[in-house]
């Protein structure tokens, strides 16, 4: 198996007597001289890319431009087309339509060429639940490509930087979800690819282990390596440099997140309501120019559109209390985004 054609493997009931036997190919000469020429200024660039599955249009018109060393958030709802726009961008399948290049190959024509210079850690568990994770990392690294006489002290470098040498015995079909996510990704970056691609990485996961995991995906991008990943957490998206909004299959907007929410042009306050929270939140929600009213508790948090004075609506919807600004967040802008659109005709 080549490392082109494991960009994404499925696990098998059994990988024992497998390891060691895969053999990436050497990289082609000049590819290195390829993927850092002067000409190419970001690592992924696509141009109206589309995908369809029939009648469905799955991707519709999507252009991106994802810089070298950032991480870049695709956020969106389940269904809205970012798994199949990492698919595309990661060689695995190939666009309907538009164009696109990826570390310098054209995701059209060069599909291979991409799949050997990227990581993909997929949105379900992709290790063998039969071996250790050591054995994991020493089959990926094979299978990856990563020369013999360095082989054993990467797999050593990355068990110590993961935090993994403790569990390097542990069959990876007994770890918890935190730990078997940070095995893949460890796996997935074990070959130092220049781009990683991760779908949906902190789904079940957590709120101590995506912490972990985040803080790990710093690291990754600081040392270069460039990180693409799609989420439907909007605290995940505040997290990244960048980020591209997609609902069903197009890009609402893109940019650095306070850059996003400063175009949906919005504001937000809450205040204490202690009894009658739901009635008042009705009262509110009926009034003009209001975008969003959620509770938190005893907190009745309002976001409105420019124009509106979200503290004045909140103190005349409670008489006596005292509403304090808040900050609008990435979801804010993203559920005022989507409600838009579908109410558009």
């Amino acid at each position: 198996m080549t490392a082109a054609a494991a960009i994404a493997p499925e696990p098998a009931k059994s990988a024992r007597g497998a390891r060691g036997e895969g053999e990436a190919p050497p990289a082609s000469p000049g590819e290195g001289e390829r993927e850092g020429s002067p000409g190419i200024d970001f690592i992924v660039e696509t141009e109206n890319l589309s995908r369809r599955f029939g009648d469905l249009i799955a991707v519709r018109d999507v252009s991106l431009r994802v810089r070298r060393g950032e991480i870049y958030g695709v956020l969106g709802p389940n269904g809205a087309g970012k798994s199949t726009t990492i698919r595309m961008l990661c060689g695995i399948l190939d666009p309907s339509g538009g164009r696109g290049t990826v570390v310098g190959y054209d995701i059209a024509r060069e599909p291979e060429r991409i799949k050997e210079r990227v990581g993909y850690m997929t949105q379900r568990f992709s290790l063998y639940e039969d071996l250790t994770v050591q054995e994991n990392l020493d089959f990926y690294a094979g299978i990856y490509g990563v020369p013999r006489a360095t082989r054993k002290a990467r797999v050593e470098e990355v068990l110590t930087t993961t935090g993994l040498l403790a569990r390097r015995k542990q069959l990876a079909g007994t770890l918890s979800g935190g730990w078997k996510q940070r095995v893949a990704l460890a796996s997935s970056t074990i070959h130092q690819p220049p781009l990683l691609f991760l779908d949906e990485p902190t789904a079940g996961v957590d709120p101590v282990s995506r912490r972990a995991f985040w803080a790990e995906i710093h690291r990754l991008a600081s040392g270069g390596t460039t990180v693409l990943l799609t989420t439907h957490y909007m605290d995940e998206a505040e997290r990244c440099h960048r980020l591209a909004f997609i609902f069903r299959g197009h890009v609402l907007d893109e940019g650095r997140p306070e850059d996003v929410i400063a175009r949906r042009a919005l504001a937000a306050a809450e205040v204490e309501v202690p009894d009658n929270a739901t009635a008042i939140a009705e009262k509110v929600r009926a009034a003009d120019g209001v975008d969003e009213v959620e509770h938190y508790g005893h907190t009745l948090r309002v976001v409105v559109h420019a124009g509106v004075d979200p503290v004045a609506l909140l103190a005349a919807a409670v008489p006596g209390a005292t509403p304090t600004r808040a900050r609008v967040t990435v979801e804010d802008a993203f559920v005022s985004m989507v409600r838009a659109e579908e109410q558009a005709p």
